[in-house]
């Protein structure tokens, strides 16, 4: 058993990299030592800036002798078949191959090929230059004087097996057994035999710490020392320490000093600047929880003076930037909002959908029609959509993309605005991922909805949906939000009466949009008034559509709003509305719901997201019982006797149930209709009142008479009367159950 050591050494890697390429390095690796039959007790790898390392233990020395069996055509088969066969099994004669026999296919020829095993460090020597030379990079560079492809300039390779080097050249670098460490504090070289003794003069005397769990250990305990020196809390930022644990080979933090004077920036101001240019942590004050006038750099480097100088040249940079920062805060501040979000105008946001300044127009509309319906005040809701966006063209959200809406806030605070209206500002771009909070001021409730569903709807009228893993305009996560926002604050809305409204306003944008795209076309005066009047007959069937519609919804009774709104939808909100059922789903299955029950409460055509959470969770609990198990069973049989006689063309319109019938008939069946009609009338209050395990308890009462029903009774009675009342009947308890969900969609 050996051992292999492999590092390649090169010029800085990016910090972004070095992770996935270790894991890449390590995969390839084995997956060619895999592919030549050798084994092997255990591999790893670690990476650092200048540094790839894989180490294979306990590898086998040598491949086993391998021995395939290759079969060919027929005895007495053609030749060109013949001579194919040859060839692919490296034969000269056709005597070289046996004859097996086979009962039922006859005789064919086979070819027995042995193939010995190979050294592994022939293996080695075959598979590391192939590795490195088709090895992935995100960004790579080729050398002036070759065409090795390599993150940054490939410098030394170690490839040593069992203490002996493995000689291979790639692009020009020999391989060898000689290594560097720190540039500063011990750079070599070193002449390594395997890891342990690598690991012992990198760690040592090369200053170097070679994992990254152990460089980003050290980073962690040096954060707390010095926060702990100085009655400070760090503010723990794991996507940036990531990032430092492959800045460092040695890693030593430093404490530094800020110019005070900079606390009048906003605070996030400060700590993005430190973040972003500099790599830096900031901290607050352990007493009062503000900023501190501190920040935590690490170094790559012990200092004679304790880190002194270090600190002293970053906190000049710092300072450098945090004055362009000054700069941009006070200009931005000397121009209103309203001004800013002028120039929204002139920026596209989709070319079919008009400008940034057109969305703005849509999203306060439509955020003063939600505001009622969450809580909020509309005047307020309309005033924080009009400026939502208006800090987007500020000098400050042009350098730092990531404060867009939080500098709109502070910018609105320092105008006057309703502190309402500046939190919506910052807040309506939320929730952006799986684990940020929702909005629950509802202002801010009122225009992150309003915005999510205009862009949704947008889309969605110019054809433009996710596809597959595609989604550029992150649409999923816009009806994902929607769908958080509407149960963790407990909304009540019907989602498709605000798709409706949005809907109007983005096809009225499209042709607003076809419109001024005429003004770029050279066309003859005829051929410019024929499309000028299509589109305008276009505005005017969108108009009419939706105001019909929105009237004709008006005038239905409360029991008809749900299946006749429904069914009178646009295909593409037909479509939309079933994106935001996926959407649901996704969630209700992330806390552990069964998919097969939100379709089956979904199909009732249930719009209100909140109260479809409910039925899910009620419809759960019962099946879960004895009693609705059982139920669910009674219906399954009822619907496939139902669905038999569908498919005969035989079961009768209208069905009915005649009380005359059932007088006649047998006990059970009389049992069923007067259980059926108390639950039907005992559903009422239930429902009615969104107590959804009190519908439930009122289906539990079904559950014997159905199953003495199905005992009793024979449904397909020779009396067609009969039997079209007993079909009535299981009509009649279908229907009692589709109150409360579609069971048909239930699995089991």
């Amino acid at each position: 058993m050996a051992e292999l050591l492999l590092e390649l050494f090169s010029e800085e890697i990016p910090a972004r990299m070095q992770a996935k390429a270790e894991a890449d390095l390590l995969a390839a690796l084995t997956q060619r030592l895999k592919e030549a039959g050798l084994g092997w007790t255990a591999a790893f790898a670690v990476s650092g800036p200048r540094r790839l390392t894989a180490v294979i233990e306990g590898l086998d020395a040598r491949s086993a002798d391998v021995r395939e069996e290759k079969k060919g055509p027929k005895v007495g088969a053609p030749e060109q078949a013949i001579a194919g066969f040859l060839r692919g099994a490296g034969l000269k004669d056709i005597s070289e191959a046996e004859i097996v026999s086979n009962p039922k296919k006859g005789d064919s020829y086979v070819a027995y090929l042995n193939k010995p095993g190979r050294d592994a460090a022939e293996v080695i020597a075959e598979a590391v230059p192939e590795i490195i030379k088709t090895f992935h990079w995100p960004k790579s560079m080729r050398t002036a004087d070759g065409d090795l492809r390599w993150v940054r300039p490939l410098q030394r390779i170690v490839c040593v097996l069992d203490g002996k080097v493995i000689p291979l050249e790639v692009g020009g670098v020999k391989s060898g057994n000689v290594t560097e460490g720190h540039r500063v504090h011990g750079r070599g070289p070193y002449t390594v035999k395997g890891w342990a003794d690598y690991k012992k003069q990198l760690e040592g005397k090369g200053h170097v710490v070679l994992s990254r769990e152990a460089r980003r250990e050290a980073i962690l305990e040096g954060i707390a020392r010095v926060c702990a020196g100085a009655g400070l809390v760090w503010i723990e930022d794991k996507g940036l320490l990531e990032e430092v644990v492959g800045l460092a080979e040695w890693p030593v933090v430093i404490l530094g000093q800020m110019d005070p004077d900079f606390l009048d920036l906003p605070p996030e101001v400060i700590t993005l600047s430190m973040r972003t240019h500099q790599k830096y942590f900031a901290a607050t004050d352990a007493k009062t929880g503000t900023l501190a006038p501190v920040f935590i750099v690490v170094a790559n480097i012990t200092a004679a003076d304790g880190g002194q100088t270090i600190a002293a040249g970053n906190a000049k940079v710092l300072s450098a930037r945090l004055s362009d920062a000054r700069f941009f805060w006070e200009k931005d501040k000397a121009t209103p909002l309203e001004a800013m979000g002028e120039k929204l105008k002139t920026i596209a946001f989709k070319e079919e959908l008009g400008s940034l300044g057109d969305k703005v127009e849509r999203v306060a509309a439509l955020a003063r029609e939600l505001a009622p319906k969450v809580g909020a005040n509309p005047d307020l809701a309309e005033r924080a959509a009009r400026l939502a966006k208006a800090d987007l063209v500020s000098e400050m959200v042009g350098e730092f993309p990531e404060l867009q809406g939080v500098m709109g806030r502070y910018y609105a605070l320092a105008a006057g605005e309703d502190a309402r209206v500046a939190d919506a500002i910052r807040d309506h771009y939320k929730p952006q991922g799986p684990n940020d909070a929702v909005p629950s001021e509802p202002v801010a409730v009122a225009v992150a909805l309003a915005d999510k569903l205009d862009t949704l709807v947008g889309f969605w009228a110019i054809d433009e949906k996710p596809t597959g893993s595609k989604d550029p305009f992150a649409l999923r996560r816009a009806a994902l939000g929607v769908v958080r926002m509407l149960l963790e604050n407990k909304l009540k809305i019907g989602l498709s009466f605000s798709l409706v409204h949005a809907d109007h306003r983005a096809k009225q944008a499209i042709v607003r949009s076809s419109m001024k795209r005429l003004d770029s076309e050279k066309l003859d005066e005829s051929e410019r008034a024929a499309k000028v009047k299509a589109i305008n007959d276009q505005f005017a069937r969108y108009d009419e559509d939706a105001k019909g519609f929105i009237a004709r919804v008006a005038s239905l009774k409360t029991e008809e709003l749900v299946t006749k709104f429904l069914n009178q939808l646009p295909p593409t909100l037909l479509s939309l509305r079933e994106f935001f059922a996926d959407r649901l789903k996704q969630v209700l299955r992330d806390q552990g719901k069964r998919h097969d029950l939100i379709d089956a409460v979904f199909a009732l055509g249930e719009d209100d997201l909140v109260l479809i959470v409910k039925r899910v969770e009620a419809l759960g609990a019962f099946l879960e019982t004895e009693d609705g198990a059982t139920l669910l069973a009674g219906y399954k049989r009822a619907a496939n006797i139902l669905k038999a006689e569908e498919k005969k063309g035989a079961l009768p319109e209208n069905l009915s149930v005649d009380a005359a019938f059932i007088a006649r008939g047998p006990a059970v069946e009389q049992a069923l209709w007067a259980a059926l009609q108390k639950a039907t009338q005992a559903l009422e209050a239930p429902l009615k009142s969104e107590d959804f395990a009190g519908a439930m308890t009122v289906l539990s009462a079904l559950r014997a008479p159905v199953d003495a029903f199905f005992e009793g009774v024979m449904v397909n009675d020779a009396d067609a009367a009969v039997r079209a009342n007993r079909l009535g009947l299981l009509v009649a308890v279908r229907d009692a159950l589709h109150r409360v969900a579609d069971f048909s969609k239930i699995e089991g």
